[in-house]
């Protein structure tokens, strides 16, 4: 299959082309030709006003429902979820059930996953069934294509569990992905504390309990002087305490959702139960200090959180509302629009690209003649507004829809495959 690019500036520090707007020509997987025109009659040409190329966006943190909650999300479904939204990798956590715990697991998403145009990397459950208790056969999930380990939205109450894990996956070198919220202090909470949760006589969940969680994490990190990955920070505080522990020299790095960049906790006003999401949508305060961190280097990346749910578990009332939206489709244009007066857009690229590869250990091949083509193709400038129609995902579970935002993803060309967004 060949592939003609035209006209795209090309986003990508590590390649000579870097900022400069070539025509692309890729043929079997391969990118062939990198120059200021070409023409091939014969491959499938690509035009697009204001186009722009990068490496393929990567994305930490996203949630399918195979196997056991197929009616949400199928395997399907989601990855051409995250082809539409611009991915072309994914890193699945394994919050299904039954959980992802094991090597034939493991292989079971590799293989149902192959051959299409997104690459799926499966994160292994932590501990068994997720309750903290025992810690999985790591070694072996990993051996067999685990990209790291996590309880997914399931902090690790347990101290010494938690050290134990951490020194064991340095044998191998594996990522942990911590999620940070002290059970019992984020326990029955239903949004963020503070003036809006009062107002609306909702259980608040404080920003201590994701900060007092995380601040035992990094002293752990430090004890073991091993690696760990802190997915979906939200406050102030946490970005400060990771800043800390960078300056320090800790092996830490971390993520925060697009949607925790720009919608706020007042929005729950109206009780959208799409609004219900874990951490909890915080302050501007905390909004501000997101972005800054972002564009600082505190958060290595941006993520979009996908967690769908069926409209049962949403279209009810609001304290027994599942936690969760989606967000494969909207990550990158929620990003753009959050962070556009602020950040330049190879910056808000780089969080979404090679930084989140690093993270999991993953290549991230420039874009220079005879590499791979992998490739994100979109327009950071394009406004356009969120209706159903772009829903790629089984579940609907979204608060956005009607919003307008600035940046759309274009198409993505990977494993010789391209595919275009709608």
């Amino acid at each position: 299959m060949k592939i003609l690019i035209k006209k795209a500036t090309i986003l990508d520090p590590s390649s000579k082309h870097h900022q400069l707007e070539k025509d692309i020509l890729i043929e079997n997987g391969l990118i062939l030709s990198i120059k200021d025109s070409i023409i091939d009659a014969e491959a499938e040409t690509i035009e697009s006003e204001n186009l722009h190329i990068s490496q393929g966006w990567t994305d930490l943190n996203a949630r399918f429902g195979e196997p056991g909650h197929e009616y949400k999300e199928d395997l399907d479904s989601g990855m051409n979820a995250a082809a539409q939204g611009g991915f072309t990798h994914i890193a699945l956590m394994p919050s299904t059930e039954p959980c992802i715990q094991s090597k034939s697991d493991i292989s079971y998403l590799l293989h149902q996953s192959s051959h299409n145009i997104v690459d799926l990397h499966p994160i292994g459950a932590l501990t068994e069934n997720r309750k903290g208790e025992q810690i999985t056969e790591m070694y072996d999930m990993h051996q067999n294509g685990a990209i790291a380990f996590s309880d997914d939205k399931r902090s690790i109450s347990n101290a010494s569990l938690m050290k134990i894990a951490l020194l064991y996956a340095q044998n191998f070198d594996g990522l942990i992905m911590s999620y940070s919220a002290e059970a019992k202090t984020a326990e029955n909470g239903q949004m963020n504390e503070g003036v809006t949760s009062t107002k609306l006589g909702l259980k608040g969940i404080p920003a201590l309990a994701e900060e007092l969680q995380l601040a035992r994490d990094l002293q752990l990190c430090e004890y073991t002087d091993a690696k760990i990955h802190f997915s979906t920070i939200s406050t102030a505080q946490s970005v400060n305490l990771i800043r800390e522990a960078k300056a320090k020299g800790l092996n830490v790095t971390a993520d925060t959702s697009s949607y925790h960049l720009l919608l706020n906790d007042t929005l729950l006003e109206s009780f959208n139960s799409n609004l219900k999401v874990n951490p909890p949508l915080r302050s501007e305060a905390d909004i501000e200090a997101l972005k800054k961190g972002l564009i600082d280097g505190t958060i290595d990346a941006i993520c979009s959180d996908h967690y769908p749910q069926n409209i049962e578990n949403k279209k009810c009332e609001f304290n027994i509302a599942d936690f969760g939206m989606i967000n494969l489709e909207t990550s990158f244009a929620v990003a753009n629009t959050a962070l556009k007066t602020l950040a330049d857009t190879a910056l808000i690229v780089e969080k979404l690209t090679c930084k989140p590869r690093a993270i999991l250990g993953l290549d991230c091949p420039a874009i220079e003649e005879g590499n791979l083509a992998d490739l994100t193709l979109f327009d950071p400038k394009l406004k356009w507004t969120f209706l159903e129609k772009y829903i790629s995902s089984k579940s609907k579970n979204t608060p956005l829809l009607g919003r307008v935002f600035t940046g759309k993803a274009i198409a993505i060309v990977n494993n010789g495959q391209l595919s275009i967004c709608n």
